[in-house]
């Protein structure tokens, strides 16, 4: 397994999508949550991004039959071209042309997920696409801010151990509670041996402060743990085929990565993501520090 790993890159990368969006009704309920707007651009843009960086070349979506139209919006439209060109709406239409090339080199397809099983049951469904090879899984509600991509990051490490490795990050004592926490052995620098995994413990029960932030790398047998890891609450979980490899001596590795970690779970973290990258942003920062200074909001 070891030799069979080693000689091959990370060139795919699995992206879930088919959850039902709970947290953002009732406007999920017509719009995939996935969908919504990080200033400019669609939550799932900036994961899909951030793997093109990172090198990946295939984006395998996990959707449910609602989310289609999270596909649609990486397919590029001729009727919408020629509407633009034939409207002489150029600047647009560039815009359209800039936007699309960059995501020329990548080759998009999908999987299903019958019901919302737990992302672990997401990440089983696109075993067939990943064809025995290690790959990568990144959640588009969660943004990483950063030069260089998280993706990368892990990537680096992964080509140096092989192995399962899980992007992970500091959290204030008073967020534990709401989080699965790693008890952790620190190997180098930013990186740890995850010994344990302790979903939502009080704060005095927790092993450590870091938590799973929505990136990893995951091998070949991830999907054979996954076929056999039990369920909880009638989820599959990623953390829980993780917490039977660790059991069975198999390592996994967390990597604190550099950059600035944007939640998108829920309504309030989207605001907060999306205002920050808002006022970060070179085009409409500026002006948007100015009217927040007018309206005297501080």
């Amino acid at each position: 397994m070891a030799e069979a790993i080693l000689s091959q890159e990370v060139k795919k990368a699995i992206v879930p999508v088919a959850g039902l969006g709970t947290r953002f009704l009732p406007l999920s309920k017509s719009v995939p949550k996935e969908l919504w707007p990080i200033v400019d651009n669609p939550m799932v843009y900036y994961a899909v991004d951030e793997a093109r960086r990172a090198g990946i070349r295939e984006i395998i979506f996990v959707i449910s039959t609602e989310k289609k139209p999270v596909m649609e919006f990486f397919r590029e439209s001729l009727k919408l071209e020629k509407f633009l060109k034939d409207n002489k709406k150029n600047q647009a239409l560039e815009e359209m042309k800039t936007y699309y090339d960059r995501f020329r080199d990548l080759t998009f397809s999908y999987v299903y997920q019958k019901k919302p099983l737990g992302d672990g049951n997401a990440v089983l469904q696109a075993e067939d696409k990943v064809n025995g090879e290690p790959c990568a899984m990144l959640f588009s509600d969660d943004i990483i801010d950063n030069d260089t991509p998280c993706l990368t990051q892990l990537l680096k490490v992964f080509k140096t151990c092989q192995r399962t490795i899980v992007a992970i990050k500091e959290i204030p004592d008073e967020e534990i509670p709401s989080y699965g926490v790693f008890g952790v052995e620190k190997i180098a620098n930013r990186l740890y041996k995850i010994k344990s995994i302790i979903e939502k413990p009080k704060i005095e029960e927790a092993p450590s402060n870091l938590v799973h932030v929505g990136r990893s790398i995951l091998v070949p047998e991830t999907f054979d743990y996954l076929k056999r890891s039990k369920t909880v609450k009638g989820e599959n979980r990623l953390v829980g085929a993780w917490e039977e490899m660790i059991n069975d001596g198999k390592p996994v590795y967390g990597y604190e990565f550099e950059g600035e970690w944007l939640e998108c779970g829920n309504k309030l973290a989207w605001l907060k993501s999306h205002l920050y990258l808002a006022l970060k942003h070179p085009q409409y920062g500026p002006e948007l520090k100015k009217y927040l200074k007018e309206i005297k909001v501080f």
